[in-house]
């Protein structure tokens, strides 16, 4: 059977970085993301890619995206839920539509597509849902009410596919990346920062790697990730 990976939120850093260590391993990767693009230049320099335009606020997309990624590529083993943007205000600076939409995005997004996903999953020995989550999860500061709760509700839905799935030896893993991830953006905005204050994608990668190796007997469920110099 065809080893297929899904990664959901396809961008520079994170994203691009499990799609390449993963596609490396000889796993036919769907990459998923809005700007087709972005996708299309990805799928020509990475041997296994495939690009799937897909909104992850759209449940239907989402669905027939899954669809249409068993069709082409098989039945997928790995999950990867990296879609996450938030909105960074205090609770009455923020909208209610602000609200909705980091709700939409962290937590109605990863439903939909467990429940798209969970019948390919099943079709495995084994399998991995992996979430991409933020140390916002597990402390909510002022400026990050929109961002904070929607992240900590993704943390709690992840603990409980985690129970729900386990006997079924699907692992659910919720990765907690703390730090500024390694972009040309991000070097720009904090151009007096040194090399090592900075998250390298390609090392989260391994990362992620390594827990979709893990025996079912010794499963992460939540793993931080953090340069030494973070303050945590």
């Amino acid at each position: 059977m065809n080893k297929v990976c899904v990664v959901m939120g396809v961008g520079p850093g994170n994203g691009e970085a499990f799609v390449r260590r993963f596609s490396d391993e000889g796993f036919r990767v769907a990459m998923l993301a809005r700007s087709e693009d972005y996708l299309k230049q990805l799928e020509q320099s990475i041997e296994g890619a495939r690009a799937f335009v897909c909104d992850m606020m759209e449940p239907e997309q989402i669905t027939a995206v899954l669809a249409a990624i068993e069709s082409e590529l098989g039945p997928v083993s790995v999950m990867m839920y990296n879609a996450g943007g938030g909105v960074f205000k205090n609770v009455e600076e923020a909208s209610l539509e602000e609200f909705e939409a980091n709700w939409r995005l962290n937590v109605q997004g990863l439903v939909a597509a467990t429940k798209a996903a969970l019948p390919q999953l099943r079709q495995h020995d084994t399998a991995s849902i992996i979430v991409t989550s933020a140390s916002a999860a597990t402390r909510g500061r002022a400026n990050t009410a929109p961002f904070a709760s929607a992240k900590a509700a993704q943390r709690s839905l992840a603990q409980s596919l985690a129970r729900q799935l386990g006997p079924e030896k699907i692992h659910v893993a919720n990765v907690v990346i703390d730090g500024v991830v390694d972009l040309p953006r991000t070097r720009a905005m904090l151009a007096d920062k040194p090399d090592d204050f900075f998250v390298q994608p390609l090392a989260v990668a391994d990362a992620v790697w390594t827990l979709c190796q893990q025996d079912p007997s010794a499963w992460t469920f939540e793993l931080d990730i953090r340069p030494f110099g973070e303050n945590w």
